[in-house]
């Protein structure tokens, strides 16, 4: 994955389905409270669209190209933000992940504020998960081609 692979052909592919899947991804971020998906899936599709970054473009790509230990602080501060959320609500008074105790909102809904904490507090949390999970599959991916990538 050091060198470039592919043709013509897988460059083109590349560049078409490489953008609607970070775009699925973000989407699946944004809706994962209020429909299937999450943090979890949103992680996942926007790893793929590094995975295929790297495959295709090579560890030269500058754009797509988040790896070693970038990659781990950021899975890091992920993790951080999910806990950091479950914290400021018990600091508050609350239980761990209580969004009524949260002490921002965007947004109100028909002038009651708790969908909107409730919506806030889900978008942290899927923020830390998508986070986390993006950069641990790259993670895992760097261990396993740097085990077997042969100069």
């Amino acid at each position: 994955m050091k060198k470039k692979y592919g043709s013509s052909v897988l460059d083109i592919s590349f560049r078409i389905i490489t953008p609607f899947t970070l775009i699925y991804g973000v989407y699946v971020y944004l809706n994962g409270e209020i429909s299937p998906g999450g943090g979890f899936q949103a992680g996942a599709l926007l790893a793929v669209g590094v995975v295929l970054a790297r495959l295709i473009m090579g560890a030269e790509n500058k754009i797509y190209n988040v790896s070693g230990r970038s990659a781990v602080i950021l899975a890091g501060v992920g993790t951080f933000i999910y806990a950091l959320t479950g914290w400021v609500t018990m600091l508050r008074g609350g239980k761990f992940l209580d969004y009524g105790f949260l002490p921002f909102a965007i947004g109100s809904h028909g002038g009651h504020m708790w969908p909107a904490l409730h919506a806030t507090g889900i978008l942290f949390i899927e923020l830390g998960v998508t986070l986390c999970v993006m950069m641990t599959i790259i993670d895992i991916l760097d261990v396993v081609v740097e085990r077997t990538d042969i100069e």
